[in-house]
This record gives structure tokens, sequence and C-alpha cells, in this order.
């Protein structure tokens, strides 16, 4: 089974990066092969062609969001982990998801029946939003969403860092569990649920 946790904060090794390596130190504890792709080492750019939601044709901006969502493809599972900045998602990650919606996944929905989890770090506030946030954005794109009964909102301003929070790790590690046996329980049964059969279209729209 193959995981890729997704970190979405502009900081190099902070404490969104902990909370990946967490995800994928379980990851292949459990055997699976996981991997991480961290927003802020590639081009996402945002896109001003004000045609997104009309024009038929593939987004034109020349960044490395394409390749980022081939490799969410190939995964069989996938974790959104961002920060909290500003009471809400961080710039980055918000970026992202919006350009790869109406530049990739949009109609198509091509991440249908993959895996998915959200994860969120910050200090004190703002997680369930931010987790919320996440959690429709893989609804959107019809993940199947796996949780370990508590949403995993790590808190991050104890004095030792995301490793104060021993609740938000274990539910971390919990949710990593489930997605893994959700994936391997599926994999073993032999089913393979259908993907879309057609392209999906906004009711009483043309385009």
């Amino acid at each position: 089974m193959k995981i890729l946790a997704i970190n979405g904060s502009e900081r190099a090794r902070g404490s969104t990066w902990l909370a990946v390596q967490e995800i994928l130190s379980h990851a292949r504890s459990r055997g699976c092969a996981a991997e991480e792709i961290h927003l802020a080492e590639h081009r996402v750019t945002a896109c001003d062609c004000g045609r997104c939601n009309s024009r038929p044709d593939p987004c034109p901006v020349d960044d490395e969001v394409g390749e980022i969502v081939a490799a969410m493809v190939e995964a069989d599972a996938v974790f959104l982990a961002a920060p909290v900045h500003g009471f809400g998602l961080s710039s980055l990650m918000q970026t992202f998801i919006e350009r790869a919606g109406v530049g990739f996944l949009r109609f198509e929905r091509p991440l249908t029946n993959t895996i998915g989890a959200a994860v969120v770090i910050g200090r004190r506030y703002g997680h369930l939003d931010v987790h919320a946030q996440l959690l429709h954005n893989l609804l959107l794109n019809r993940f199947i969403v796996v949780g370990s009964g508590f949403p995993v909102t790590v808190y991050s301003g104890g004095e030792q860092g995301i490793a104060s929070d021993v609740e938000g790790l274990d539910a971390l590690h919990r949710t990593v569990d489930r997605v893994i046996d959700v994936g391997l329980t599926l994999a073993g049964a032999g089913i393979e649920l259908p993907r879309p059969r057609d392209a999906e279209r906004r009711v009483g729209r043309t385009n």
C-alpha cells in the first residue's frame, strides 16, 4: 500500500513537517511505502485567468501542481497536512487545493475512491475550522474519508512542540492505522470501487 503525505506549510522542518514524519514513520512500521511532498519545495502558482469555471481546456498556468496531482492519483491513500495560520488554512495549501481543483480535478475527479485523511497543526485556536475545510475538500473530490473517532488536530505550543500533545499524536497514529486497515481490507477482498463513468457537470450549467 502506498501512502502520500502532503505538507502544506511554508516553513521547512517545522511542526507540520514533524507531524508528517510521524505519518510516514507509522505507515512504514506497518510495511507500507510512504512518501512526502512539501508544497514549499514546488512551484504552486495561483491562477488569475478568470475562466476557471467556463474553460473546457486544461489550465495554462505553468507550475508543478499537475505533477503533484499525478502523485496523488498514484497513491492508495493521501494525507493533507497543514498548519493553522491566522485562524485559517495556510495560504500555500489554500492555493494548492484551489489550483488542483479547478486545473486538474474538476469534472473528472480522478481521486475518486482514494483513501484520504486530514491533519491540522497549530498552537491553540482554529484547528477544527481548518480541519473542516480540508475534510470538505476531500469529500468534494470523492475521497473515502477515514478517521479514528477524533479529528487529527495536533497542538504545537507545548514545551516539546507536537510531542507534548500526546492525545493529538495518538489520534494521528490511530488514523494512520485506520487508513491502512481499510486500504488493506479492500485490496485483500479484491474490491475495486468504480471510478466516475461520465465527466461531472454542474447542475444548471452548460459548460
